[in-house]
């Protein structure tokens, strides 16, 4: 496993994702970590200094494995950059059709509720 910066992160793992076209997957995990050992954590602990969790994001395609670590301070562009990649990739899903559904929901709706005019 390769611990690498944000921006080389996202660019293997667009590789990874464009190799994966066609056939195989990537899973991608994301944890919260300190990236320190337990006898470090309960020495910080116990000296009464607070912890820095960072959130540890893992990527593999089975072949290989890359990881990056990102803080409090860089996790809002990670995340749109994340984003803009997931929906690049994601071409092979199908698409939902919600609207015709909820339109076709609404006009029986509407000729339940109609009353016929009564002829006098």
């Amino acid at each position: 496993m390769v611990l690498l910066q944000l921006d080389p992160f996202l660019n293997e793992l667009t590789s990874m994702f464009e190799r994966s076209t066609k056939i195989g997957s990537v899973w991608v995990t994301l944890k919260r970590s300190s990236l320190q050992s337990n006898l470090q954590k309960t020495k910080q602990k116990t000296a009464g200094e607070g912890i820095e969790f960072r959130c540890l994001i893992r990527a593999t395609d089975g072949k290989k494995t890359i990881s990056t670590s990102v803080g409090a301070k860089d996790h809002m562009r990670f995340q749109a950059s994340y984003a803009t990649i997931l929906k690049a990739h994601m071409i092979a899903l199908k698409k939902r059709e919600r609207k015709e559904k909820k339109k076709a929901v609404e006009t029986d709706k509407k000729d339940a509720g109609v009353k016929k005019p009564r002829k006098v």
